[in-house]
Protein backbone atom coordinates (compact mmCIF):
# COMPACT_ATOMS: atom_id res chain seq x y z
CA UNK A 1 0.00 0.00 0.00
CA UNK A 2 1.47 3.35 -1.02
CA UNK A 3 1.85 6.18 1.46
CA UNK A 4 -0.86 8.84 1.43
CA UNK A 5 0.39 12.43 1.44
CA UNK A 6 -0.12 14.11 4.84
CA UNK A 7 -1.92 17.15 3.43
CA UNK A 8 -4.28 14.93 1.44
CA UNK A 9 -5.11 12.87 4.53
CA UNK A 10 -5.78 16.05 6.52
CA UNK A 11 -8.07 17.41 3.81
CA UNK A 12 -9.98 14.12 3.48
CA UNK A 13 -10.75 13.99 7.18
CA UNK A 14 -11.82 17.64 7.31
CA UNK A 15 -14.06 17.16 4.25
CA UNK A 16 -16.07 14.37 5.90
CA UNK A 17 -17.30 16.61 8.74
CA UNK A 18 -21.11 16.77 8.85
CA UNK A 19 -22.19 20.35 9.41
CA UNK A 20 -24.36 21.05 12.46
CA UNK A 21 -28.07 21.20 11.65
CA UNK A 22 -29.38 22.35 15.03
CA UNK A 23 -28.50 24.99 17.60
CA UNK A 24 -28.74 25.70 21.30
CA UNK A 25 -29.64 29.10 22.76
CA UNK A 26 -27.52 29.81 25.83
CA UNK A 27 -27.14 32.74 28.26
CA UNK A 28 -23.97 34.84 28.27
CA UNK A 29 -22.40 33.00 31.21
CA UNK A 30 -22.54 29.68 29.31
CA UNK A 31 -21.26 30.81 25.92
CA UNK A 32 -17.49 30.65 26.46
CA UNK A 33 -15.91 28.01 24.24
CA UNK A 34 -19.00 27.54 22.07
CA UNK A 35 -19.40 28.27 18.35
CA UNK A 36 -21.94 30.77 17.02
CA UNK A 37 -24.72 29.21 14.96
CA UNK A 38 -25.89 32.55 13.53
CA UNK A 39 -24.42 35.90 12.61
CA UNK A 40 -24.70 38.51 15.37
CA UNK A 41 -26.12 41.81 14.08
CA UNK A 42 -25.46 45.00 16.03
CA UNK A 43 -28.67 46.31 17.57
CA UNK A 44 -27.20 49.76 18.25
CA UNK A 45 -24.24 51.97 17.48
CA UNK A 46 -21.29 51.75 19.83
CA UNK A 47 -20.42 54.24 21.08
CA UNK A 48 -24.10 55.26 21.04
CA UNK A 49 -23.01 58.92 20.84
CA UNK A 50 -19.77 60.88 20.58
CA UNK A 51 -17.92 60.69 23.89
CA UNK A 52 -14.63 61.65 25.44
CA UNK A 53 -11.68 59.28 25.18
CA UNK A 54 -9.88 61.14 28.00
CA UNK A 55 -10.34 63.02 31.22
CA UNK A 56 -10.12 66.60 30.00
CA UNK A 57 -12.03 69.62 28.71
CA UNK A 58 -14.50 69.93 25.86
CA UNK A 59 -13.99 73.11 23.80
CA UNK A 60 -14.42 74.61 20.38
CA UNK A 61 -11.01 74.44 18.77
CA UNK A 62 -11.48 77.97 17.39
CA UNK A 63 -12.22 79.35 20.89
CA UNK A 64 -8.91 78.29 22.45
CA UNK A 65 -7.10 81.50 23.46
CA UNK A 66 -3.40 82.13 23.84
CA UNK A 67 -1.44 80.01 26.29
CA UNK A 68 -1.77 82.50 29.16
CA UNK A 69 -5.50 83.15 28.89
CA UNK A 70 -7.89 80.77 30.65
CA UNK A 71 -11.37 79.75 29.53
CA UNK A 72 -14.09 79.76 32.20
CA UNK A 73 -15.45 76.34 33.13
CA UNK A 74 -19.13 76.18 32.30
CA UNK A 75 -19.92 72.74 33.81
CA UNK A 76 -18.35 69.59 35.22
CA UNK A 77 -19.98 66.60 33.54
CA UNK A 78 -19.30 63.03 34.61
CA UNK A 79 -19.90 59.91 32.53
CA UNK A 80 -23.55 58.95 32.68
CA UNK A 81 -24.74 62.57 32.90
CA UNK A 82 -26.02 64.75 30.05
CA UNK A 83 -23.88 67.84 29.39
CA UNK A 84 -25.24 71.26 28.67
CA UNK A 85 -24.69 72.73 25.19
CA UNK A 86 -21.27 74.40 25.17
CA UNK A 87 -21.44 78.18 25.27
CA UNK A 88 -19.03 80.18 23.10
CA UNK A 89 -15.73 80.97 24.77
CA UNK A 90 -16.16 78.44 27.58
CA UNK A 91 -15.03 74.90 28.44
CA UNK A 92 -16.82 71.92 29.99
CA UNK A 93 -14.88 69.59 32.26
CA UNK A 94 -15.32 66.00 31.04
CA UNK A 95 -14.23 62.57 32.15
CA UNK A 96 -13.54 59.43 30.16
CA UNK A 97 -16.83 58.31 28.65
CA UNK A 98 -18.61 61.64 29.14
CA UNK A 99 -20.86 62.67 26.26
CA UNK A 100 -19.50 65.41 24.02
CA UNK A 101 -21.58 68.58 24.50
CA UNK A 102 -23.37 70.11 21.55
CA UNK A 103 -21.14 72.83 20.15
CA UNK A 104 -17.83 71.18 21.19
CA UNK A 105 -15.47 69.74 18.59
CA UNK A 106 -12.33 68.94 20.59
CA UNK A 107 -11.24 67.45 23.90
CA UNK A 108 -8.00 68.64 25.50
CA UNK A 109 -6.71 66.01 27.91
CA UNK A 110 -6.10 67.20 31.45
CA UNK A 111 -2.35 66.54 31.26
CA UNK A 112 -2.15 69.41 28.75
CA UNK A 113 -4.04 71.90 30.93
CA UNK A 114 -3.85 73.87 34.15
CA UNK A 115 -6.99 74.66 36.13
CA UNK A 116 -7.33 77.35 38.80
CA UNK A 117 -10.01 79.68 40.11
CA UNK A 118 -9.96 81.68 36.85
CA UNK A 119 -10.71 78.64 34.66
CA UNK A 120 -8.59 76.33 32.52
CA UNK A 121 -5.40 77.28 30.69
CA UNK A 122 -4.18 75.13 27.80
CA UNK A 123 -0.50 74.19 27.84
CA UNK A 124 -0.57 72.34 24.52
CA UNK A 125 -3.01 73.19 21.72
CA UNK A 126 -3.95 70.60 19.08
CA UNK A 127 -3.31 71.54 15.45
CA UNK A 128 -6.80 70.50 14.38
CA UNK A 129 -10.25 69.91 15.85
CA UNK A 130 -11.49 66.44 16.75
CA UNK A 131 -8.83 65.21 19.18
CA UNK A 132 -9.71 62.65 21.86
CA UNK A 133 -13.29 62.13 20.71
CA UNK A 134 -14.73 58.64 20.23
CA UNK A 135 -17.24 58.96 17.39
CA UNK A 136 -20.67 57.38 17.42
CA UNK A 137 -20.58 53.93 15.83
CA UNK A 138 -16.81 53.84 15.33
CA UNK A 139 -16.62 50.53 17.22
CA UNK A 140 -19.86 48.84 16.09
CA UNK A 141 -22.51 50.12 13.69
CA UNK A 142 -26.19 49.25 14.02
CA UNK A 143 -27.30 46.69 11.44
CA UNK A 144 -23.79 45.41 10.69
CA UNK A 145 -22.54 41.86 11.35
CA UNK A 146 -20.24 42.13 14.36
CA UNK A 147 -19.64 38.40 14.99
CA UNK A 148 -19.88 35.89 12.16
CA UNK A 149 -21.53 32.50 12.30
CA UNK A 150 -18.85 29.91 12.99
CA UNK A 151 -16.87 32.17 15.33
CA UNK A 152 -15.53 30.68 18.55
CA UNK A 153 -17.00 32.59 21.47
CA UNK A 154 -14.30 33.81 23.82
CA UNK A 155 -14.16 36.58 26.41
CA UNK A 156 -13.87 39.36 23.82
CA UNK A 157 -16.95 38.15 21.95
CA UNK A 158 -18.91 37.94 25.20
CA UNK A 159 -17.93 41.55 25.95
CA UNK A 160 -19.29 42.58 22.53
CA UNK A 161 -22.57 40.74 23.10
CA UNK A 162 -23.00 42.29 26.53
CA UNK A 163 -22.15 45.78 25.21
CA UNK A 164 -24.97 45.36 22.69
CA UNK A 165 -27.38 44.41 25.46
CA UNK A 166 -27.74 40.79 24.35
CA UNK A 167 -28.37 38.25 27.10
CA UNK A 168 -28.06 35.09 24.99
CA UNK A 169 -26.92 33.73 21.63
CA UNK A 170 -27.48 30.72 19.38
CA UNK A 171 -24.57 28.27 19.30
CA UNK A 172 -23.98 24.90 17.67
CA UNK A 173 -24.37 21.82 19.87
CA UNK A 174 -21.27 20.36 21.43
CA UNK A 175 -19.80 17.59 19.32
CA UNK A 176 -20.27 14.37 21.28
CA UNK A 177 -17.16 12.21 20.90
CA UNK A 178 -16.88 8.56 21.83
CA UNK A 179 -13.54 6.87 22.42
CA UNK A 180 -12.90 3.14 22.06
CA UNK A 181 -9.62 1.67 23.23
CA UNK A 182 -8.87 -1.96 22.46
CA UNK A 183 -6.32 -4.45 23.68
CA UNK A 184 -6.05 -7.25 26.23
CA UNK A 185 -2.99 -5.58 27.72
CA UNK A 186 -4.66 -2.30 28.74
CA UNK A 187 -5.60 -1.68 32.37
CA UNK A 188 -7.50 1.32 33.74
CA UNK A 189 -5.38 3.61 35.95
CA UNK A 190 -5.86 2.80 39.61
CA UNK A 191 -6.38 -0.91 39.03
CA UNK A 192 -3.77 -3.55 39.90
CA UNK A 193 -1.32 -3.97 37.05
CA UNK A 194 -0.65 -7.57 35.94
CA UNK A 195 2.85 -8.53 34.76
CA UNK A 196 2.01 -8.15 31.05
CA UNK A 197 -0.31 -5.16 31.45
CA UNK A 198 0.11 -1.46 30.78
CA UNK A 199 -2.04 1.39 31.96
CA UNK A 200 -4.44 2.91 29.44
CA UNK A 201 -3.20 6.47 28.90
CA UNK A 202 -4.89 6.94 25.50
CA UNK A 203 -8.46 7.24 26.73
CA UNK A 204 -7.95 9.98 29.34
CA UNK A 205 -5.56 11.79 26.98
CA UNK A 206 -8.04 11.82 24.10
CA UNK A 207 -10.88 12.86 26.41
CA UNK A 208 -8.78 15.82 27.59
CA UNK A 209 -7.92 16.79 24.01
CA UNK A 210 -11.61 16.74 23.08
CA UNK A 211 -12.51 18.97 26.01
CA UNK A 212 -9.73 21.39 25.08
CA UNK A 213 -11.34 21.76 21.65
CA UNK A 214 -14.78 22.34 23.15
CA UNK A 215 -16.07 18.87 22.25
CA UNK A 216 -17.72 16.57 24.79
CA UNK A 217 -16.20 13.14 25.47
CA UNK A 218 -19.60 11.52 25.95
CA UNK A 219 -18.77 7.83 26.17
CA UNK A 220 -15.40 6.19 26.89
CA UNK A 221 -15.21 2.44 26.27
CA UNK A 222 -12.61 -0.26 26.41
CA UNK A 223 -12.90 -3.61 24.71
CA UNK A 224 -10.57 -6.62 24.85
CA UNK A 225 -9.32 -8.17 21.64
CA UNK A 226 -12.64 -9.86 20.96
CA UNK A 227 -14.89 -9.19 17.95
CA UNK A 228 -18.11 -9.44 19.95
CA UNK A 229 -16.93 -7.02 22.61
CA UNK A 230 -15.68 -4.55 20.00
CA UNK A 231 -18.96 -4.74 18.07
CA UNK A 232 -21.01 -4.11 21.22
CA UNK A 233 -18.84 -1.14 22.12
CA UNK A 234 -19.09 0.37 18.64
CA UNK A 235 -22.86 -0.06 18.66
CA UNK A 236 -23.12 1.85 21.94
CA UNK A 237 -20.72 4.56 20.79
CA UNK A 238 -22.49 5.17 17.48
CA UNK A 239 -25.84 5.42 19.26
CA UNK A 240 -24.61 7.99 21.80
CA UNK A 241 -22.05 10.06 19.88
CA UNK A 242 -21.56 12.22 16.79
CA UNK A 243 -17.95 11.11 16.22
CA UNK A 244 -16.19 7.90 17.25
CA UNK A 245 -12.44 7.61 17.78
CA UNK A 246 -10.96 4.14 18.05
CA UNK A 247 -7.40 3.82 19.21
CA UNK A 248 -5.34 0.77 18.35
CA UNK A 249 -6.36 -2.27 16.31
CA UNK A 250 -6.41 -0.54 12.91
CA UNK A 251 -3.32 -2.06 11.34
CA UNK A 252 -3.03 -5.48 9.70
CA UNK A 253 -1.94 -7.73 12.59
CA UNK A 254 -3.82 -10.78 13.84
CA UNK A 255 -5.26 -8.78 16.74
CA UNK A 256 -6.18 -5.74 14.65
CA UNK A 257 -9.91 -6.41 14.69
CA UNK A 258 -11.46 -2.98 14.09
CA UNK A 259 -11.66 -3.34 10.27
CA UNK A 260 -13.41 -6.73 10.17
CA UNK A 261 -15.83 -5.72 12.92
CA UNK A 262 -16.80 -2.51 11.10
CA UNK A 263 -17.32 -4.47 7.89
CA UNK A 264 -19.47 -7.03 9.73
CA UNK A 265 -21.65 -4.15 10.98
CA UNK A 266 -22.26 -2.85 7.45
CA UNK A 267 -19.58 -0.19 7.38
CA UNK A 268 -16.57 0.23 5.13
CA UNK A 269 -13.20 1.22 6.55
CA UNK A 270 -10.64 3.05 4.46
CA UNK A 271 -7.23 2.30 5.96
CA UNK A 272 -4.42 4.70 5.09
CA UNK A 273 -0.69 4.60 5.55
CA UNK A 274 -0.04 8.33 5.89
CA UNK A 275 3.33 9.86 5.01
CA UNK A 276 3.86 11.17 8.55
CA UNK A 277 5.95 10.19 11.55
CA UNK A 278 4.72 9.46 14.14
CA UNK A 279 1.23 8.31 13.17
CA UNK A 280 1.42 6.31 9.94
CA UNK A 281 -1.69 4.06 10.32
CA UNK A 282 -4.97 6.06 10.19
CA UNK A 283 -8.42 4.80 9.27
CA UNK A 284 -11.70 6.47 8.30
CA UNK A 285 -15.11 4.83 8.26
CA UNK A 286 -18.77 5.74 8.48
CA UNK A 287 -20.86 3.54 10.72
CA UNK A 288 -24.57 4.17 11.27
CA UNK A 289 -24.09 7.53 9.61
CA UNK A 290 -21.38 8.60 12.07
CA UNK A 291 -17.73 9.23 11.13
CA UNK A 292 -15.26 6.89 12.82
CA UNK A 293 -11.55 7.65 12.85
CA UNK A 294 -9.11 4.91 13.73
CA UNK A 295 -5.99 6.20 15.47
CA UNK A 296 -2.72 4.36 16.02
CA UNK A 297 -2.43 2.70 19.43
CA UNK A 298 0.83 4.33 20.46
CA UNK A 299 -0.08 7.30 22.71
CA UNK A 300 2.39 9.70 21.10
CA UNK A 301 1.16 8.75 17.63
CA UNK A 302 -2.47 9.07 18.74
CA UNK A 303 -1.75 12.54 20.17
CA UNK A 304 -0.05 13.74 16.98
CA UNK A 305 -2.75 12.34 14.67
CA UNK A 306 -5.49 13.86 16.81
CA UNK A 307 -3.78 17.26 16.79
CA UNK A 308 -3.07 17.44 13.06
CA UNK A 309 -5.78 15.30 11.44
CA UNK A 310 -8.72 14.98 13.83
CA UNK A 311 -8.88 18.54 15.20
CA UNK A 312 -9.85 20.03 11.78
CA UNK A 313 -12.61 17.41 11.53
CA UNK A 314 -13.98 18.38 14.95
CA UNK A 315 -13.84 22.09 14.13
CA UNK A 316 -15.80 21.37 10.95
CA UNK A 317 -18.41 19.44 12.92
CA UNK A 318 -18.69 22.40 15.29
CA UNK A 319 -19.52 24.65 12.36
CA UNK A 320 -16.41 26.81 12.72
CA UNK A 321 -15.57 28.98 9.73
CA UNK A 322 -11.86 28.25 10.26
CA UNK A 323 -11.01 24.57 10.53
CA UNK A 324 -7.27 24.88 9.85
CA UNK A 325 -5.43 27.05 12.40
CA UNK A 326 -2.38 28.97 11.19
CA UNK A 327 0.92 27.22 10.64
CA UNK A 328 3.82 29.19 12.07
CA UNK A 329 7.45 29.45 11.02
CA UNK A 330 10.40 28.67 13.24
CA UNK A 331 14.14 28.09 13.09
CA UNK A 332 15.24 24.55 13.78
CA UNK A 333 17.96 24.48 16.42
CA UNK A 334 19.25 20.97 15.78
CA UNK A 335 22.17 20.66 13.36
CA UNK A 336 22.00 18.07 10.61
CA UNK A 337 18.26 17.40 10.82
CA UNK A 338 17.34 14.85 8.18
CA UNK A 339 13.94 13.95 6.77
CA UNK A 340 13.14 10.28 6.18
CA UNK A 341 10.64 8.76 3.79
CA UNK A 342 7.80 10.44 5.71
CA UNK A 343 7.24 13.98 6.92
CA UNK A 344 8.62 14.00 10.46
CA UNK A 345 6.75 15.93 13.14
CA UNK A 346 9.23 16.67 15.89
CA UNK A 347 8.08 17.62 19.37
CA UNK A 348 9.66 21.02 20.00
CA UNK A 349 9.75 23.94 22.37
CA UNK A 350 9.63 27.41 20.80
CA UNK A 351 12.02 30.01 22.23
CA UNK A 352 11.39 33.63 21.12
CA UNK A 353 14.35 35.50 19.64
CA UNK A 354 15.09 39.21 19.74
CA UNK A 355 14.50 39.32 15.99
CA UNK A 356 12.86 37.00 13.53
CA UNK A 357 11.10 33.70 14.09
CA UNK A 358 11.42 31.65 17.28
CA UNK A 359 14.07 28.99 17.72
CA UNK A 360 12.64 25.46 17.81
CA UNK A 361 14.35 23.10 20.21
CA UNK A 362 13.56 19.42 19.56
CA UNK A 363 13.02 17.15 22.53
CA UNK A 364 16.05 14.88 22.94
CA UNK A 365 13.86 11.78 22.80
CA UNK A 366 11.74 11.64 19.64
CA UNK A 367 10.73 8.01 20.05
CA UNK A 368 7.02 7.39 19.59
CA UNK A 369 7.08 5.89 23.08
CA UNK A 370 8.34 9.09 24.77
CA UNK A 371 5.10 10.30 26.34
CA UNK A 372 6.90 12.79 28.59
CA UNK A 373 7.79 14.80 25.49
CA UNK A 374 4.10 15.65 24.95
CA UNK A 375 3.81 17.60 28.18
CA UNK A 376 7.19 19.26 27.51
CA UNK A 377 6.53 20.39 23.93
CA UNK A 378 4.94 23.58 22.67
CA UNK A 379 4.12 22.09 19.29
CA UNK A 380 5.27 20.03 16.33
CA UNK A 381 7.92 21.05 13.78
CA UNK A 382 7.42 19.59 10.31
CA UNK A 383 10.54 18.20 8.68
CA UNK A 384 9.69 17.40 5.05
CA UNK A 385 10.45 13.94 3.74
CA UNK A 386 13.95 13.77 2.29
CA UNK A 387 14.99 17.15 3.70
CA UNK A 388 18.55 17.92 4.78
CA UNK A 389 18.44 20.86 7.15
CA UNK A 390 21.27 22.74 8.75
CA UNK A 391 20.95 24.43 12.13
CA UNK A 392 19.07 27.69 11.62
CA UNK A 393 16.90 26.47 8.76
CA UNK A 394 13.31 27.67 8.82
CA UNK A 395 10.47 25.13 8.94
CA UNK A 396 6.73 25.08 9.52
CA UNK A 397 5.54 24.29 13.01
CA UNK A 398 2.13 23.61 14.53
CA UNK A 399 1.65 25.29 17.90
CA UNK A 400 -0.55 23.34 20.31
CA UNK A 401 -2.02 26.66 21.45
CA UNK A 402 -3.40 27.07 17.91
CA UNK A 403 -4.22 23.51 16.92
CA UNK A 404 -5.78 22.35 20.18
CA UNK A 405 -8.12 25.31 20.63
Amino acid sequence: MSLLDFDTAQARLAACAPRPAAHDTLPLDQLAGRVLARDIIAARDLPPADNSAMDGYAVRRADIPGSDTPLPIQQRCFAGHAPEPLQPGQAIRLFTGSLIPDGADTVIMQEDTHEDERGVTFLRIPKAAGTHIRRQGEDMQKGRVILARGSLVEAGAIAMLAAQGFTQAAVTPRVRVGVLSTGDELVAPGQPLPPAGIYNSNTPMLAALCRRLGAEPTLLCHAPDDTGAIASALEALCSACDLVLSVGGVSVGEKDLIKPVIESMGGALDLWRVRMKPGKPVALAHLQGKPLVGLPGNPVSAFVVFTLLVSPLIRGMQGRHTVYPPTRRGMIAQAGTLGGERDDFLRVQAHPQAQGVPQLEPHPQQSSGAQASLAWAHGLARIPAGARLQSGAEVDWYAFSDWLA
